[in-house]
């Protein structure tokens, strides 16, 4: 009998994988399927055709069988995990009614749901009420119902992408307790639905009975109907079992099942996690996440675009080296790292605040990126160089948000997404952090995450330490250069924390004179 499998389904933006992991957290055989990330009809607008992520779900897992004939045999569970905060609208018949808006989309409504006045008074004695109106005006689906409310009368289910996947393979309307990040009535410290008295019921459009039965990661939901079989190949009746979201699964893919342990995600938006049994706001008012673990809860800050600056800067000044890989079958990754090594740590006194997007707390509403420090000897790589170390910078300021809140020193990092394949910039990591920098041993950790849940939940591993410990280790270890680490600290502490309350005024002013970024 073939040793068993786990088929992880990962619906990220840029593309669709389905990957074989065996109980050893080792990729057995993959499949993918690239996505064109969004469309836009308007400026701001990014939505995708519902239908085509099923269908890359389909085409990558006939795609898996294809070139792994009786593959099948040996997989004991399907597990999904997707991009966050992606919402379609179903009918009765559980058809979608417009194109989902995905995460990306930035579009914002200011007819919104009114609050009650006890606790809107509440809110502002506790001096949110910034946030909780950029809550109202963020939502979809107050956008929908202010805009479209045609589509809004229709509608009788309300997914994020996660729910809707799993409602085409088991037939069901359910989902995992790990993916619900977005604008939903969820209540993130008791990892359920808010109760009926919450103030999310007011404050968004959405309908009680719109939303998916919840279940706890691990769970089983259901099986793979006939229907889903014959799309997707998947044998009919192999359990369906609930993951969590791409982050919440990439951080225990990754092994961070331990308080002490970070997770950078060098990802479209750049994150560091750590996983905690307790409740923890790093930024009061803005709840953690719901971990890939049950019970658990995923501490989160975020820099919006942070690797996304890192392709644009690809996309507006690397065609040389894009060329050079073309010419020579040199990996452009190799290019781009020797750009970076070609410049000393601290890019010659060129700092970068990744500000990109601005923030809901910290950072504000009105923040920008900036470059400061130029002089006649910069060039593109300074530049390149400066991203990469702003963005780390940003991150280790993360990393000491939660460390304050929490108690718990974080003494070593796990690096996942795109950027980790950098050596370049796991070593910039290492020392600007002086931490231990490790990438694991393999590159799907959200898929791997995905299938560490399913594999509690079958019972193949025993519990989740189990699972973490067997199924996650390190692959490279990139050590602290203590030189690099003390010209890092001195710019960090002495220049990047005093850059946005220098020039947060001048953010306040540009806002004012240009009316960009619009003010919720």
């Amino acid at each position: 009998m073939s040793e068993p499998t786990i088929l992880s389904i990962d619906n990220g933006t840029q593309s669709v994988r389905a990957l074989l992991f065996d109980l050893r957290g080792n990729i057995v055989a993959k499949a993918q399927v690239h996505l064109e990330a969004y469309f836009s009809e308007h400026p701001g607008w990014a939505e995708h055709d519902p239908e085509d992520y099923w269908q890359a779900v389909c085409s990558a897992c006939q795609q898996l069988w294809a070139q792994n004939p009786g593959a099948r045999d040996a997989v004991r569970g399907v597990a999904v995990t997707t991009q966050r905060g992606t919402v379609i609208n179903l009918d009765a018949q559980g058809k979608p009614l417009r194109p989902a808006i995905t995460w990306l989309d930035q579009r914002r409504t200011d007819t919104v749901p009114p609050i009650g006045l006890l606790w809107k008074l509440g809110f502002q004695l506790a001096g949110v009420q910034h946030t909780i109106n950029y809550f109202r005006g963020e939502a979809e689906a107050n956008w929908l119902k202010a805009h479209q409310s045609e589509v809004w009368d229709r509608t009788h289910h309300y997914l994020l992408l996660s729910g809707y996947l799993n409602h085409r393979l088991c037939g069901r309307f359910v989902d995992s307790v790990g993916s619900q990040v977005a604008y939903l009535p969820f209540d993130y410290k008791g990892l359920a639905w808010a109760k009926a008295s919450d103030w999310k019921w007011q404050a968004l459009a959405v309908r009680a009975e719109w939303l998916p039965e919840l279940v706890a990661p691990g769970t089983r939901m259901g099986a793979i109907t006939a229907e889903a079989s014959a799309a997707t190949g998947i044998p009919v009746g192999t359990p369906l079992m609930a993951a969590a979201a791409d982050k919440a699964c990439e951080v225990i893919g990754a092994g961070c099942r331990e308080p002490h342990i970070g997770c950078l995600s060098y990802g479209t938006t750049a994150t560091i996690n750590t996983t905690s049994a307790k409740y923890l706001e790093v930024t009061p008012f803005i709840p953690p996440y719901p971990s890939a673990i049950p019970g658990a809860y995923s501490t989160e800050v975020q820099i919006f675009r942070g690797y996304w600056m890192v392709n644009w800067f690809k996309q507006q000044f690397g065609h040389h080296e894009q060329n050079q890989s073309l010419e020579t079958g040199v990996a452009p990754e190799v290019l781009f790292d020797a750009l970076v090594n070609s410049v000393p740590p601290g890019s010659m006194g060129l700092m970068l605040q990744p500000y990109w997007s601005p923030g809901i707390k910290i950072p504000g509403p009105e923040a920008k990126g900036a470059i400061i420090g130029f002089g006649d000897v910069h060039t593109r790589a300074h530049v390149y160089r400066a991203i990469l170390e702003g963005l780390a910078y940003a991150l280790r300021e993360g990393k000491e948000r939660i460390e304050k809140r929490s108690g718990v020193p974080i003494t070593e990092l796990r690096i996942s997404g795109g950027g980790s394949q950098s050596d370049a910039a796991m070593q910039l990591t290492a020392d600007i952090f002086g931490l231990p920098t490790s990438r694991p041993h393999v590159y799907e950790t959200s898929g791997l995450g995905a299938a560490i849940d399913a594999a509690v939940g079958l019972g193949l591993h025993p519990d989740f330490d189990t699972a973490v410990r067997a199924m996650t280790r390190i692959g490279q270890t990139f050590t602290p250069n203590a030189q690099h680490h003390a010209t890092y600290d001195a710019l960090y502490r002495s220049v990047y924390q005093k850059m946005y309350g220098r020039l947060q005024p001048l953010y306040r002013a540009i806002q004012a004179i240009t009316g960009y970024p619009r003010m919720p």
